[in-house]
């Protein structure tokens, strides 16, 4: 036996081992590469399908509670405060009386205006029926005096200016005669002038002078009454005094508040809403107040929608007026408004969730299409709200729109449609509101423990 010979016999047997392990990773190595085909991610989602149902815009704002009427009830002169008539609570009408403010100096100046005025108005009927009748016959009766000796002193003048030229009588007869004859001529020319001034012009002056005696007299009164009349102050409308912040026996300052009185059978509710929905209203649009604490809204309509753009916060004031006093309703209240600016009957409907925007400002909805695959649907929408969206072009009754799950989800996407989640009550809360349906269910943070 050859002793190197049965050294190495061991070493061929080795590497045909090593050769078959190598050969089989191999071989299987390769089979797993062939075989296996990458995996497609196929995304959950939740669907609902495209309805035809009524719709409505809704605008929803904050607001505030008003009167549609309001008096802040001050004075117009300052005086104490002699006696209140109502409390602060009261409901009073138009007309009553409020308040008493200390009065007897401004008592006495009507009074005394007052005589004034009857004085001056005495004087008025003295002249118009019996002073000016009077002047009028006196200015008559010496016209017809003055007449008659112009008269008879012409015809003096005339025979001795006769007898003159027959060389009867001297010179100076005859010029006394032309004397009397020249002066009464001029007597009768002025008092034919003061009768005819009289009867034209006097007359009307005269009464004139008599009437604005009397109306100034009249004025002085009537001013003295009404500075009288301010010492008591009444109610300028039918309400409730809301406000009364002083007492008997307080000085009442001129233009000050006095008392407050609010018409709270009309309550309106103003809130500022962006132009862009304020474009929308119209007054007599159906609306609701809401009040915290209460389940049932008060109904109401849109009574104002500004025609001008407030520039401190560029939006509009609208008013929603109450359509019948309720008590809870108070002046003051923070409420939310909701208000109805347009319906459509019959239109086609999905949720609002389910509309997105892409970057070029289009809308679009994901389809749930029959091939397991997402579909996006560029859609021109219409009327919208919290709840659900109108579309006007896009879809078709009956479609899948893809309500939960869709959000940045491309086309095309391969999907699972999912059933939607029950509602989860909460134990700690007293309340019986679940989930909306089609919303996922949200956890309960107590739950985390």
């Amino acid at each position: 036996m050859n002793p190197t010979m049965n050294m190495n016999s061991p070493i061929p047997h080795r590497s045909l081992i090593l050769f078959g392990v190598t050969a089989a990773i191999l071989y299987v190595a390769s089979g797993c590469g062939t075989d296996e085909k990458e995996k497609v991610p196929v995304v959950a989602v939740q669907t609902t399908p495209v309805q035809r149902t009524p719709i409505a815009q809704v605008i929803t704002s904050e607001a505030v509670a008003f009167p549609l009427e309001q008096a802040t009830v001050a004075p117009k002169i300052s005086s104490t405060i002699k006696k209140f008539h109502v409390q602060r609570g009261a409901r009073v009408k138009k007309g009553q009386l409020l308040v008493e403010l200390e009065n007897s100096d401004l008592s006495a100046a009507a009074e005394s205006s007052k005589g004034d005025f009857e004085q001056a108005e005495a004087n008025y009927a003295t002249t118009v029926g019996a002073s000016l009748p009077q002047q009028i016959q006196k200015a008559e009766l010496d016209a017809v005096a003055a007449k008659s000796n112009f008269e008879a002193q012409q015809k003096v003048y005339e025979s001795r200016k006769e007898l003159f030229q027959q060389g009867a009588i001297p010179r100076k007869d005859m010029d006394s005669a032309e004397v009397a004859f020249l002066q009464a001529r001029s007597q009768n020319e002025q008092a034919q002038k003061q009768l005819a001034d009289l009867q034209r012009v006097g007359k009307q002056q005269a009464l004139k002078s008599a009437e604005g005696s009397r109306a100034s007299a009249e004025g002085r009164m009537r001013g003295a009454q009404a500075l009288l009349s301010y010492s008591r102050i009444t109610s300028p409308i039918d309400g409730v005094v809301t406000d009364r912040p002083l007492f008997e026996g307080d000085l009442a300052a001129a233009n000050q508040p006095l008392l407050t009185v609010m018409n709270t059978s009309r309550l309106i509710a103003k809130s500022h809403i962006p132009q862009s929905e304020a474009a929308v209203l119209k007054v007599g649009d159906p609306a609701e107040l809401k009040i915290p604490g209460l389940d049932d809204p008060i109904k109401g309509h849109v009574s104002l929608v500004s025609p001008a753009l407030d520039p401190g916060s560029t939006t509009i004031e609208v008013w929603v007026e109450a359509s019948k006093p309720d008590p809870a309703l108070k002046p003051g209240m923070s409420v939310e408004v909701s208000m109805t600016a347009k319906t459509v009957k019959d239109a086609l409907v999905v949720p609002t969730p389910a509309v997105y925007r892409n970057s070029e400002g289009a809308d679009f909805v994901l389809l749930a299409g029959s091939d397991g695959h997402a579909h996006l649907k560029t859609v021109q929408t219409g009327v919208r709200n919290s709840e659900f969206t109108q579309i006007v072009t896009g879809v078709n009754p009956g479609d899948s729109v893809i309500t939960s799950g869709g959000y940045a989800l491309p086309d095309n996407t391969q999907i699972k449609i999912e059933a939607p989640a029950p509602a989860e009550k909460d134990a700690a809360n007293k309340s019986d509101k679940s989930e909306k349906p089609g919303a996922p269910a949200k956890p309960d943070p107590k739950d985390k423990d």
